[in-house]
């Protein structure tokens, strides 16, 4: 409806600069915003107010010309000037119930958008460290990401989803080296044991698997445990291998999968690590100090200069994410999103000072960043820090065993990134009203079970009603879903424009507040064949709204409860 207000409005300022009442160069963005208060109408607009100076004209006389071109619009019902130069509309009967009409015909397609124009985009999340079981921190990158990728492929772009996994460096050194004290006999408590190695029961699992030489296939290779407990690199390879696979299986009961597994490791054999430094020296924004290699970060915003190479050798972690995001830029993705934890805040702005210092046409702030906030676990009150398995935190895998897949996306997504997260799992657990999660899918639930009692042939013309049927819909409760229905749309645009998944989550409570309120309110099976027929249409449309918003969220849409 807004987009078809915003047309209106345009077409009117076409006809009043064709026939000299104003003018303007070019055609504005017109804003359409609904309105807090119905007795404002339905929605408004301040058109008038930012086109006044440029139409030379004052704002209420050329609200009032604007109105006076509106003609007898079938979509509009009445048009109010406000304040200053406000427009308010009120909108038609039929204007208002045309949504459930597009619902009923576009189904599944209704609430999708050209937002991208088909553009290519890559959107990195997850990418954990290949050293233990996915904690609750990844569980939550992994709903927000696989999240956007939904909405995303929604709005009209082509959605690329990689995991890149760092599978070199000090932590996968330690990784091994726990792996193989395992190996020897060894436990946390004895005095030979890595300082700082991984001490959760997972490593006895990996290392019973190394010894009794079994083969771990993970998304793209499969190893084989040789067995010999000092060839440091074999378990090094098996380590990975073995808890990338766990990694696979944890995403796969999330319901999360990726295009493409990117490995760290490639970029060092591939030497492309080391190009990309050869070119950062030849471009002359480094410098020697210290016995160390830095990078002149301070050019591109950063607060001080960084190391690159430090002084007893090897990079340092943001090098390779530099020589990484050159890789996706290579590769054709003009758009690309990293989802990931708020700890890599720090590394943004070195990632793409290291792009820019590269001189490879990369825009300035690209990529774009969707940084979560931690994550902190709840029961009976009381936080919850650790896992039996992985020993020092809750893993994504708990969560999904104490309270179930839809529930752990639901809580993980339904906040804005930047805030903190507390998961109650006695609320994730609870069977009522409080629970949204509980209170969504009982919404799509209710009207599945009101469904079966339908006569043969009735949800067939209810899905084809006319028009006209949709004018016995009067009551406030009906009027109320409605209006929430039509907003589903353009959430959904306004969520992909933001990289905002949750104003989803928060769009479906809203909708299950209103059909609930409808359904306690009013029988829908009522003898009025009109009434009837409108409101079984009505429901069947608020069926379809809830179960795509569900599924942009990846969380089912349950016939019954």
């Amino acid at each position: 409806m807004q987009e078809s207000l915003q047309n209106l409005i345009l077409s009117c300022l076409s006809d009043l600069i064709e026939n000299g009442t104003i003018e303007l160069d070019t055609l504005p963005k017109v804003q359409i915003e609904r309105t807090r208060d119905p007795a404002h109408g339905d929605f408004a607009t301040n058109i008038a107010l930012a086109l006044a100076k440029q139409a030379k004209t004052n704002p209420r006389q050329l609200a009032q010309n604007i109105i006076d071109q509106l003609a007898d619009s079938p979509l509009v019902a009445k048009v109010e000037i406000a304040g200053p130069g406000f427009i308010n509309f009120f909108l038609s009967k039929g204007a208002s119930t045309n949504v459930i009409r597009d619902i009923l015909e576009q189904g599944a397609n209704f609430g999708r958008n050209d937002l991208g124009q088909g553009e290519s985009v890559q959107v990195e999340f997850v990418s954990a460290n290949p050293t233990g079981p996915l904690h609750v921190g990844h569980g939550r990158g992994a709903a927000v990401g696989d999240s956007l990728c939904r909405l995303l492929s929604t709005c009209g772009y082509k959605v690329t989803r990689e995991f890149y996994y760092n599978d070199a460096g000090a932590q996968i050194d330690n990784l091994a080296l726990s792996v193989q004290s395992r190996c020897q006999g060894l436990t946390p408590e004895d005095a030979g044991w890595p300082a700082d190695g991984y001490r959760g029961d997972y490593i006895i699992d990996v290392a019973n698997a190394y010894m009794a030489q079994e083969s771990v296939q993970s998304e793209d290779r499969t190893v084989t445990a040789l067995g010999d407990i000092n060839d440091i690199q074999a378990i090094r390879d098996f380590a990975v291998a073995y808890l990338r696979r766990e990694q696979d299986l944890d995403l796969k009961a999330f319901g999360v999968q990726f295009d493409i597994y990117f490995l760290e490791s490639s970029l060092y054999e591939s030497q492309a690590v080391e190009a990309t430094v050869n070119q950062l020296i030849e471009n002359n924004f480094t410098y020697e100090e210290d016995g160390a290699l830095w990078l002149k970060t301070e050019l591109f915003g950063d607060d001080k200069n960084r190391v690159m190479r430090k002084r007893e050798g090897g990079y340092t972690y943001f090098v390779p994410d530099v020589a990484y995001h050159l890789n996706k830029w290579e590769r054709g993705f003009k758009t690309v999103i990293n989802e990931q934890g708020a700890d890599h805040h720090s590394t943004v702005t070195r990632v793409r000072a290291g792009l820019q210092a590269l001189g490879a046409n990369i825009p300035e702030g690209w990529p774009e960043y969707v940084l979560h906030q931690m994550v902190l676990v709840m029961r009976n009150g009381q936080e919850v820090k650790l896992s039996k398995r992985a020993g020092s935190y809750v893993t994504l895998r708990d969560l999904i065993d104490e309270v179930g897949r839809d529930a752990t996306r639901y809580f993980l997504v339904a906040r804005a990134p930047s805030s903190q997260i507390t998961f109650d799992i006695d609320l994730a657990l609870a069977q009522n009203n409080e629970n949204p999660v509980y209170y969504i899918q009982y919404a799509h639930a209710r009207i599945c079970s009101m469904l079966q009692k339908l006569e043969v042939g009735e949800q067939e013309t209810a899905l084809s009603s006319d028009q006209a049927i949709f004018e016995a819909l009067s009551e406030p409760q009906e009027d109320a879903l409605i209006k929430e229905l039509d907003k589903f749309a353009g959430t959904v645009k306004q969520a992909g424009e933001q990289r905002a998944p949750h104003m989803i989550a928060n769009y479906l409570k809203d909708l299950a507040a209103a059909f609930h309120t409808f359904y306690n309110a009013h029988k829908v099976l009522v003898d009025e064949p009109a009434l009837r027929q409108a409101r079984v249409a009505l429901c069947l449309a608020t069926k379809q709204v809830l179960r795509s918003g569900l599924d942009l969220l990846g969380v089912g849409a349950p016939e019954s409860m």
